[in-house]
């Protein structure tokens, strides 16, 4: 199915400006913790985010394995921000 112009631009509009507001977000982040843990946290949560947004947009498999390895990686951004 193909997208008409006018789609493709806002998505193109819409991502370049989550871009942005993410990358202000991790510098806001990286004045306050070190920057490897900033970078792990934004990181982590990009990855889990677009898993959710996989399985509820595009129905991407959500089957236990997956599931148990987005929740170790949120467990991992959890202990980061504690040890920190």
């Amino acid at each position: 199915m193909a997208q008409t112009p006018g789609k493709t631009i806002a998505g193109v509009i819409l991502a370049g400006a989550c871009m942005f507001i993410s990358g202000y977000l991790l510098y806001l982040a990286q004045r306050h913790i070190a920057m490897g843990t900033a970078y792990a946290v934004w990181t982590g949560i990009g990855a889990a985010g677009t898993f959710i947004l996989g399985i509820f947009l595009y129905g991407d498999s959500a089957n236990a394995m997956r599931i148990f390895s987005v929740l170790l990686i949120i467990s991992g951004v959890i202990l980061l921000k504690l040890a920190h």
